[in-house]
């Protein structure tokens, strides 16, 4: 969330200006890092924000984790310090979204809170697996170990949504050509016989007869067919983000041919 600021820095001057954080008290944290003595504060709720809405759908890449937590546990293994492994580390990060997410982290980890409960409060790049087996890591005082672990772990996870992804692949293809040869057909080679049959004055098979209501009724109420699919598709994708709906579809995975076989071996890959 955006905050409006009114602050002095430390030779007296007057400044003004936006600052992006996960809260209010982040947002303090982050100015007084910054240098910046605040007098006010105030949260922005614009009606439209482009950059905000782009941020909603940003994704972080797993290869861009697998690279943060290995490069984390090689940092830390040499003896640095955490919240200096993490600056040196947001240096380098590409994606816009996690080194947001890293200078929070270290913010919060600035104020107090250990390692796994500012990585809690980002689930978009941190999952409750990750936190935990972090919380464990610290615990027992190896966390570069908490971090190759889930390097890997994330590893395989995206290894395995791929070899999903390539094995729809091939079904989707065959749909789509089949889509186009019906299409030609009721587009082109329809009319033709249509036309031969009534020359002839011969009656069109019944099989034809159906083919060509279907037509019909896909031509005068394709829109409102559309809509409804429309509105199915993001009603289920919806559905499948909540914890019933991604256990429904985890079961039709299982059942899909192919790519049941592919999830029981990549998922049973991960725990070894």
């Amino acid at each position: 969330m955006d905050f409006r600021y009114v602050g002095y820095t430390q030779d007296r001057k007057l400044v003004k200006g936006k600052v992006t954080a996960s809260g209010e008290e982040a947002a303090l944290d982050l100015l007084s890092y910054g240098g910046y003595n605040v007098l006010s504060l105030q949260k922005v709720t614009p009606f439209f924000n482009a950059e905000k809405l782009s941020s909603a759908f940003a994704k972080i890449n797993p290869n861009d984790m697998v690279m943060f937590s290995r490069q984390l546990a090689l940092l830390v293994e040499a003896g640095t310090d955490i919240v200096s492994a993490l600056e040196l580390l947001r240096g380098g990060l590409t994606n816009r979204t996690l080194s947001k997410i890293v200078t929070e982290v270290v913010v919060d980890l600035r104020s107090g809170l250990r390692l796994s409960q500012a990585l809690e409060k980002h689930p978009k790049a941190f999952s409750p697996l990750y936190c935990r087996t972090i919380v464990t890591s610290e615990e027992t005082g190896n966390l570069e170990r908490g971090l190759r672990i889930m390097a890997d772990y994330i590893e395989k996870q995206s290894l395995s949504a791929k070899k999903i992804k390539n094995a729809m692949i091939y079904p989707i293809i065959v749909l789509v050509l089949a889509i186009v040869v019906i299409a030609v057909m009721v587009t082109f080679v329809m009319p033709s016989f249509m036309s031969l049959y009534a020359a002839l004055g011969a009656e069109l098979p019944t099989i034809t007869k159906v083919l060509l209501a279907i037509v019909n009724f896909l031509l005068d109420y394709g829109l409102f067919l559309l809509a409804g699919l429309a509105v199915l598709v993001v009603a289920g994708f919806a559905y499948s983000r909540t914890p019933a709906g991604r256990y429904q579809w985890d079961k039709l995975k299982l059942r899909l041919p192919k790519i049941g076989r592919i999830t029981i071996v990549s998922e049973l890959s991960r725990c070894c």
